[in-house]
C-alpha cells in the first residue's frame, strides 16, 4: 500500500485489497486499489478524486454508498460493512428528483422512507432548503424548466443531508451546469462543509475545482485502476474567489495537472 495511506486517526472510510472484474476473473479493471480516509470529528474531510474516464472513479463511491460490491476485497465505512453502515448520501452528476413531488417533497423523501412523522420531515426539509438558497421555491415541482439545473443540484444536496450523513458521496454534480452556476455551487458547497462537517468524497474532472474544493486530491491510474498519486492541498481551510487568484493556488493546479498528465501518459 502506498505510504501517504498510512494514517494516525481512526479511519471513517477503508477499502483494501480491491479488484474488480467483469468476466470471471479473466480480466480486473481495478486491481490492487487501497483508500483510506481519516475520520476527523467536528471537522470532517473534503476528498477529491481525479483520473481519466474510465479509470473507476464513480466506481469508487458506488462500494462506499454500498451500489456495487468489488469483486475481491474489504469495503468499510466507519469500520463496518457498508451494508450496516450509518448514514451515506449521495449526489449524482444526472438530476435525480422526483419530477412529481414538490421540492420540499423531494428534500424530505429520506425521512418518509425511514417513516418519520410528516411535520417532523418537513420542518427539516424547509430547513434544508434555506441552507442551500432554495426558500420560495418549496411548492415548485423539482423538474426542468421549473427550476434550473443548478437549483435541481441544490435540491439533490439537501436531499442528501437531511439525514445528517457522515459521508457524502458526490459524483461530478456540477459537471452540467455552466460556469457561472458551477462557481456558484463551489462555494455554496463550501459553505455548507464548513456548516455541517461531512466527509466528502467528490469526484470531478476539473482540476481547478478539485484544488478550490479539496483537502487531499487523490489520482487514479488508467485500468487496471488504483490510487498512485496525491497532493495534499495546503491553502486556507475557509476559501473563496480570491484563493484562486494566489500563488499556492497556482502552483497547486499545475503540480496536480503535471501528475494527472504523467498517469495518464503512463509516465
Amino acid at each position: 500500500m502506498p505510504d501517504f495511506f498510512d494514517t494516525f486517526l481512526d479511519n471513517i472510510i477503508e477499502l483494501r485489497g480491491i479488484r474488480q472484474s467483469y468476466d470471471g476473473g479473466k480480466s480486473y479493471i481495478i486491481e490492487g486499489l487501497d483508500f483510506l480516509v481519516e475520520d476527523k470529528p467536528a471537522q470532517g474531510q473534503f476528498v477529491v478524486i481525479l483520473g481519466a474516464s474510465g479509470a473507476g472513479k464513480s466506481t469508487v463511491l458506488r462500494y462506499i454508498a454500498g451500489l456495487q460490491r468489488p469483486t475481491e476485497g474489504t469495503v468499510l465505512v466507519k469500520g463496518q460493512p457498508v451494508d450496516e453502515a450509518p448514514r451515506v448520501g449521495m449526489v449524482f452528476q444526472q438530476y435525480s428528483s422526483l419530477p412529481w413531488r414538490t421540492v420540499l417533497e423531494n428534500v424530505a423523501l429520506p425521512l418518509e422512507y425511514q417513516g418519520v412523522a410528516k411535520a417532523e420531515r418537513l420542518a427539516r426539509a424547509e430547513e434544508l432548503i434555506e441552507l442551500v438558497g432554495l426558500r420560495g421555491h418549496e411548492q415548485k415541482f423539482a423538474q426542468y424548466p421549473t427550476l434550473s439545473g443548478g437549483q435541481l443540484q441544490r435540491v439533490a444536496i439537501a436531499r442528501s443531508l437531511i439525514a445528517n450523513p457522515d459521508v457524502l458521496l458526490m459524483d461530478e454534480p456540477f459537471g452540467a451546469l455552466d460556469i457561472d452556476t458551477r462557481l456558484q455551487m463551489q462555494d455554496l458547497l463550501m459553505d455548507i462543509w464548513h456548516r455541517i462537517h461531512p466527509t466528502v468524497i467528490f469526484v470531478t474532472h476539473d482540476i481547478s475545482e478539485a484544488v478550490y474544493l479539496a483537502d487531499d486530491v487523490y489520482m487514479m491510474k488508467p485500468a487496471p485502476s488504483r490510487f498512485t498519486e496525491h497532493v495534499h492541498i495546503d491553502l486556507p481551510l475557509r476559501r473563496n474567489r480570491e484563493t484562486k487568484r494566489t500563488d499556492r493556488y497556482v502552483q497547486l493546479v499545475r503540480e496536480v495537472e503535471d501528475r494527472m498528465i504523467a498517469i495518464t501518459s503512463g509516465q
